[in-house]
């Protein structure tokens, strides 16, 4: 007999109970988007690593654990989340807090918007802006043989609406807070983000996700962007859930023609986590970037799984991922470029690079390339190893001993590719989610 490439998951016949309560649940094409998504998921189920794209991350753990629809959380932002993911600057940001999946207005400050930009939460948008997002939702990131997709587009409870029309930048950035804290029953909440910038406007969005020490919850975010002809999207994300959560993103994102997807993911938190970003250029001349770094200690389990599609000619990608891990941690990079038939011109590249800290950490690099057209330039590489001893030699005979001379050498591994962000304010809160993380490791040794 042979064995079945796909995990049956319970949570799923919570839908029903669930679905009065779901927003826009008057509006008779997404009821439909969402039973055809959850019936999708009853017949694929949660994919086993059998199937090569969850080949090195096993989601049993995930069918085991009993989640429950999230019922929300009261109170007040704990202070210690508040002070890890506040902004420098943050009074100058669009700021929206969502705790367990739920916007809290009361927590969150929305300044002046430019003339017809809209942002608010999900749920506000299928209350009172369903015409903004019918022609999106469900369009770029489809429940098409993803079942965390079709679950989140079943179960999406709220989220975040940026709509952008054409012509208009957004100067001040957007800062979306998700926190986890614990419920009665292990929870789980499935934000969906949906980012449409018209064609030539600029925007600036930040996602924070972190959760209180401790918190059993499963956040299941998706993502879907459409960028528009000659628009901008800069995406900043830093995930620190708590090291019990799942954390289990997908990002999906178009580019019209001239377009420019520009992204940058930190990963430092959750038992399990998983990051999965396509970018299609849909459109010749567009620009891509996505860079992250993770950094990973005890049993944590990062996945960083991306798909870089140039479907059109003269269109350019960079790609670079770093990675600390420590004790035994393990990582994932599945890196994929496609050049398609006529998708000449193209630049691609790509690279993994991995600071192994333990003989018993261990890293997985998958990069490929998949090319269709003649004239391109494209390459990949991946390296993995221990921090260098001839560069520690040279820390230490300048007097510095050996433990502040390796935390160095780790942080400027890192805060290498953080100093390339374009925006500051994100750049400065990322250098101290790296530094927050060597002075944890460094007290728990």
């Amino acid at each position: 007999m042979a064995l079945s490439r796909h995990i049956d998951l319970a949570y799923a016949d919570a839908y029903e109970a669930a679905r009065p309560g779901l927003p826009g649940s008057d509006l008779p094409w997404l009821g439909k988007l969402r039973a055809e998504a959850l019936a999708r998921f009853r017949e694929e189920g949660l994919p086993t690593q059998r199937v090569e794209a969850w080949k090195y991350t096993n989601l049993q753990p995930l069918a085991k654990a009993g989640f429950a629809p999230s019922q929300g959380a009261e109170g007040s932002l704990p202070a210690h989340l508040a002070d890890a993911l506040i902004l420098p600057q943050d009074a100058q940001a669009h700021k929206l807090v969502f705790m367990n999946g739920r916007f809290r207005p009361e927590l969150s400050e929305l300044g002046p918007l430019p003339a017809g930009v809209t942002l608010m939460s999900l749920a506000e948008a299928l209350a009172g802006r369903a015409e903004l997002v019918e022609p999106h939702l469900g369009r770029i990131a489809a429940p098409n043989g993803h079942a965390l997709i079709s679950l989140n587009t079943a179960f999406m409870g709220d989220g975040l609406l940026l709509h952008v029309p054409d012509g208009t930048a957004l100067e001040r950035p957007v800062h979306v807070i998700f926190a986890g804290l614990d419920e009665a029953r292990p929870a789980a909440f499935h934000p969906r983000l949906l980012l449409v910038i018209g064609a030539g406007g600029q925007a600036t969005v930040m996602e924070s996700h972190a959760g209180a020490e401790g918190a059993r919850y499963w956040s299941n975010p998706v993502a879907e962007i459409a960028i528009g002809r000659d628009a901008t999207l800069h995406h900043y994300k830093v995930q620190a859930e708590s090291t019990s959560a799942m954390h289990l993103a997908s990002t999906k994102a178009r580019l019209a023609q001239g377009g420019r997807y520009d992204s940058y993911v930190m990963s430092l938190g959750a038992r399990l986590s998983r990051n999965e970003i396509e970018v299609v250029f849909a459109g010749a001349g567009g620009e891509c970037r996505l860079n992250g770094g993770y950094m990973m200690g005890g049993r944590q389990h990062v996945d960083n799984t991306t798909l870089i599609d140039h479907a059109e000619p003269h269109c350019t990608s960079r790609e670079v991922y770093k990675g600390v891990l420590d004790e035994r941690s393990r990582g994932v990079f599945q890196g994929k470029i496609v050049v398609r038939a006529g998708a000449q011109k193209t630049d691609g590249h790509m690279l993994s690079k991995t600071l192994l800290l333990s003989d018993e950490a261990e890293i997985d690099s998958k990069p490929e390339l998949e090319i269709y057209a003649d004239d391109v330039k494209c390459g990949h590489g991946a390296t993995a190893g221990e921090i260098e001893e001839d560069a520690l030699f040279y820390l230490r005979a300048r007097g510095i001993d050996r433990e502040a001379a390796r935390n160095m050498l780790i942080e400027a591994f890192l805060q290498e590719i953080v100093d390339e962000i374009d925006y500051a304010p994100a750049r400065i809160l990322l250098h101290g989610q790296v530094s927050g993380w060597l002075e944890a490791r460094n007290r728990s040794r």
